[in-house]
């Protein structure tokens, strides 16, 4: 019936509304005193009825969106530009924006998880548990909405200024979302506040033509769904075996279905059976060959097509027939390799669950033979140390060498199971559980559902070596690693350069580090000597050039060029010319090697006639360069090349004109 707890609430306390209730007026309350809403006059009317009392719309929008979002987050859930985290985001940016109205100023929406967690924490001890996390979420979420905010609203304002009519113009919405990142419903309730609507069809215009610029610009894979029309399914046999007899029962060739290929034609073949392993859940397909007494075809790559599974490749030898059968015959090197990526990975997502946290879900995963790579949702970067951590907990599974046990079960038995299911993912009602690892407590180190090839054994996988961590979105980090022999190669590596770098060092293995320490500290200390002595030549240079300053349309100037010195030098040198000359125009170049550096500075006396900003304007623009900057001061910097000399003798006739 929907009767849930909030409505079975406010029956049992004679109210007329969820927000009436006790545990959202507490809420509300709170949301209220976090945003600085005077609400004294609401109160003492709600007493003098004895009634709640009545919030306005917007705190209730806040204290509403503040519950949700934090639930969210504490399920695993970042805001981001996709699914269920685009959801998220435009909560939290809907919530921030109503507060906003409200008059609250700065970040104020991450203070809402506090009172939340005092009237649910108990039945949801998640909250209290993830409390940091949440907080830090949704404080990033709006220090980056309000950037966005400043941004979209100067241009919506300027907008609706010059607007003519009620209706916002779609490529008005389409450039504050695709250029600023506004949100179109955001745009949209600005325009109703304003009793104007937003050309909807105009936008979704714009969106169409963005997205057909997209794929003009890419070279896409081939869209197997629209080109393999196959009825039935292809017999997949390739978890034990890498060799296998398939009947050829289609053929396709730029696109259409043909009953023979020969030598040098590039096509699509599906067999009715195959030991390859088309591209699935993160994992590559298999490469290899097919033969028979006709011809040979090079497997390239195996994709899915509904049931069927698609060869793509290339006739080497011969001729090949619908209806003939053939010996397919996968890589069995490359596709070792690939197991074993694939079952590191999932002892890598189990270990970073135990190491960063329960929050940590997968975002995406690239298992090939020569790497893998994983995406997972965290909101910090992952440091040094946990990395270690990590790589020590996946070793140590290998080392355990534990069978890698798989099982048909029925949805409900998996999750019962423990099975680690992805959000987003469609499961049908028998699903592949593979469990590996080490067992604790009847649970082994990794349970998920997984239709990919793995190894007998974690001892199989041999070595698990994490090469790379980094940020790929917001709240989305990624991991590559390697294993195997590929793994003893990278360690081989590192290995090397400590020799080479001992060896310039003259130094033992074990005295690497405290070498290197003591030549950062040598060198450390002879950057500030240099530095010193800079700044003395600096000194001594700015008295010499003092002899060429003139008068030029009634102003102390100084213009100068300095040979083999850089924009930090050429600071240092002004900073020394000013201080002797500081009632005058100053512009300074500095040449080292095939860049010029500039810096001009005006008298606050003469900055109404003559700007600084407009002397390097003009020079970076004669120039080729760039630069800018205030009307007392300015810097650019642009190649040297012919026109350098003849621009810089002729300043001094321009300033004359200003």
């Amino acid at each position: 019936t929907g009767m849930g707890l909030e409505r079975i609430s406010a029956v049992l306390q004679h109210v007329n509304s969820n927000y009436e209730i006790d545990l959202f007026q507490h809420l509300l309350k709170a949301a209220a005193e976090i945003i600085g809403l005077d609400t004294a006059e609401l109160e003492a009317k709600a007493q003098a009825e004895g009634k709640p009392v009545e919030y306005p719309a917007s705190l209730k929008v806040v204290a509403d969106h503040a519950r949700s979002c934090s639930f969210l987050i504490a399920d695993g859930v970042n805001p981001s530009n996709e699914g269920r985290g685009y959801v998220l985001r435009r909560i939290i940016r809907r919530a921030v924006r109503h507060g906003n109205k409200l008059g609250a100023t700065g970040s104020f929406f991450h203070k809402m998880l506090k009172p939340l967690i005092e009237v649910m924490g108990a039945a949801y001890p998640e909250l209290e548990a993830q409390q940091a996390r949440i907080e830090a979420q949704l404080l990033k979420e709006e220090e980056q909405f309000a950037k966005t905010l400043e941004q979209g609203l100067k241009l919506l304002e300027g907008e609706l200024a010059n607007l003519k009519g009620s209706v916002i113009p779609g490529e008005v919405v389409f450039k504050l979302y695709d250029t600023y990142g506004f949100p179109t419903d955001l745009t949209a309730d600005i325009a109703r506040e304003r009793d104007l609507t937003i050309d909807e069809a105009g936008f979704e215009t714009e969106m169409a033509a963005q997205r057909q610029r997209a794929r003009d610009a890419g070279k896409f894979a081939i869209d197997y769904n629209s080109v393999v029309k196959v009825e039935g399914e292809t017999q997949f046999d390739g978890y034990d075996a890498t060799a296998g007899e398939g009947q050829i029962i289609a053929i396709y060739k730029d696109g259409e279905q043909v009953d023979e290929v020969v030598e040098g034609d590039e096509a699509l073949i599906v067999l009715n059976q195959t030991p390859f392993y088309a591209e699935s859940g993160g994992q590559i397909g298999d490469t290899g060959i097919f033969k028979n007494d006709t011809g040979i075809f090079e497997v390239q790559d195996t994709k899915k097509s509904g049931g069927a599974f698609v060869h793509q490749g290339i006739v080497t030898m011969g001729n090949l027939k619908v209806t003939q059968n053939v010996e397919a015959t996968v890589k069995a090197d490359i596709r070792a390799a690939t197991a074993r990526n694939h079952s590191a990975t999932h002892l890598l997502h189990a270990a970073l669950r135990q190491i960063l946290g329960s929050h940590v879900q997968q975002k995406g995963s690239l298992v090939a033979s020569d790497v893998l790579r994983f995406d997972f949702a965290n909101d910090q970067p992952v440091t040094f140390e946990q990395l270690q951590e990590i790589e020590r907990l996946v070793n140590a599974e290998v080392i355990a060498n534990t069978p890698v046990t798989t099982e048909l079960l029925d949805i409900e038995s998996a999750k019962a199971k423990g099975a680690m299911m992805l959000f987003g993912e469609k499961y049908g009602d028998e699903v592949r559980v593979l469990s590996m690892g080490s067992v604790i407590e009847e649970k082994n180190f990794s349970i998920e559902l997984c239709g990919g090839i793995h190894v007998k054994r974690t001892g199989d996988i041999g070595l698990f070596k994490i090469t790379s961590e980094g940020g790929v979105a917001a709240g989305v980090r990624r991991i590559e690693a390697v294993t195997g022999t590929k793994a003893i190669e990278v360690t081989q590596k590192v290995d090397r350069d400590i020799n080479t770098i001992n060896g310039l060092l003259k130094a033992q293995k074990d005295q690497t580090l405290e070498k290197v320490e003591a030549i950062v500290d040598t060198a450390s200390s002879l950057q500030k000597q240099i530095e010193q002595l800079t700044q003395k030549l600096a000194s001594l240079q700015a008295g010499e050039l003092l002899s060429q300053v003139q008068t030029i349309a009634g102003r102390q100037t100084l213009i100068t060029t300095v040979q083999g010195m850089d924009a930090k030098a050429l600071r240092n040198l002004y900073d020394g010319v000013k201080s002797k000359l500081e009632n005058a125009v100053i512009v300074l170049a500095g040449v080292e090697g095939d860049k010029v550096s500039l810096i001009a500075s005006v008298a606050k006396d003469f900055t109404a006639s003559i700007k600084a900003g407009d002397i390097i304007k003009h020079l970076v623009t004669e120039l080729g360069g760039k630069g800018g900057g205030k009307p007392d001061l300015a810097q650019g910097g642009a190649p040297l090349n012919e026109k350098f000399a003849t621009v810089m003798a002729d300043l001094a006739a321009w300033l004359e004109a200003k």
